[in-house]
């Protein structure tokens, strides 16, 4: 395992490659390639590690009992996903955690780092939690999106903040048609319906992932 590599991610921000060295074995640390579409934790599951994302990405998905799919998130590399309940000891997960394409997973005992007395174990804890922190705003993100009725207005919510958080009217999103509509939480063809009415208005350019706005939308 290439601790070099490792110690630039935000997990491990401020630990050298030899502090690295010393702490991955105490974390139990494993790394697996998972293939795309790969179902990595399961709803229902308790999870005894959390991933973190080396290389492609990972969704996190919410199924109801009637076979009906959320896309909560999309983790790319340097991400985490399953911390909260590797944390909590026997919490079953609410959510599946799926590899959106082919990906390399570092899996790490997350309880191992709940030793006080190590302050190495304690800088990647407050990683963590800043890492958590902003996981807790991005879902604040979807639930904004996903307020209003119409699917113009959620699409118009999340394309402002793509094209916001990108700097630029041009910008490429982490989906394709079917996760964004079930990131929005709408149908797959009503999705697409409304992406081509926008570009007939004139508010919109795309091509498959890639998103150009050409007039402030409204949201």
């Amino acid at each position: 395992m290439d601790e070099t590599a490792l110690s630039p991610l935000p997990l491990f921000h401020g630990l050298t490659p030899a502090q690295l060295r010393g702490l991955l074995p105490a974390l139990r640390a494993r790394e697996g390639s998972v293939p795309k579409n790969t179902v990595i934790l399961h709803a229902g599951d308790t999870a005894r590690s959390m991933g973190l994302v080396l290389s492609g990405g990972v969704r996190v998905e919410l199924d109801d009992a009637w076979g009906n799919k959320s896309v909560l998130s999309h983790i790319g590399p340097g991400g985490m996903f399953a911390e909260t309940y590797a944390c909590l000891s026997g919490q079953p997960l609410l959510v599946s955690a799926v590899a959106a394409q082919d990906s390399r997973i570092l899996f790490l005992d997350a309880r191992a780092l709940l030793d006080p007395a190590d302050p190495v174990r304690a800088k990647v804890l407050a990683n963590l939690l800043r890492i958590s922190l902003r996981k807790n705003l991005e879902l604040s993100r979807r639930i904004l999106h996903t307020t209003s009725k119409t699917i113009r207005g959620r699409l118009s919510s999340y394309l402002s903040e793509q094209a916001l958080l990108a700097g630029a009217d041009r910008f490429t999103i982490p989906f394709n048609r079917q996760q964004l509509a079930d990131y929005l939480g709408v149908d797959r063809s009503a999705l697409s319906n409304e992406l081509s009415k926008m570009r007939r208005d004139g508010l919109i350019r795309y091509s498959r992932s890639t998103f150009a706005l050409l007039r402030e939308l409204e949201v």
